[in-house]
């Protein structure tokens, strides 16, 4: 599975959410405190993310409660991986984008 490729906003924060168990209310709250409020998920676009992130392999849910309708996820090996592919990337984007305007004036 390749894993270099760039990552949505969304996607991103969900895996960053996922680096300790969650449920899906408790993924939607981390990622909108990760963001600072920017990023807020609608249920829907959540549970689709999962849903993709599922069959990529970077997450699995974990065995539920008998009864219980909360479903908990994790982060997998490759979607750690992923996750630091893309934290790599986006290093690199500031780096080049530092070395680029650095030498600008502000006037």
């Amino acid at each position: 599975m390749n894993n270099d490729i760039a990552l949505t906003e969304s996607t991103y924060y969900i895996l960053l959410s996922l680096f300790e168990p969650q449920h899906g209310y408790g993924i939607m709250q981390r990622t909108e405190q990760l963001s600072g409020g920017r990023v807020k998920l609608a249920a829907g676009t959540l549970y689709g993310a999962l849903s993709s992130m599922s069959e990529r392999g970077w997450i699995r849910p974990l065995p539920g409660e008998s009864g219980s309708r909360k479903k908990e996820y994790c982060l997998t090996k490759e979607g750690l991986l992923a996750l630091k592919n893309e934290v790599d990337r986006l290093k690199e984007l500031v780096e080049n984008g530092e070395k680029v305007l650095g030498g600008e004036n502000d006037g």
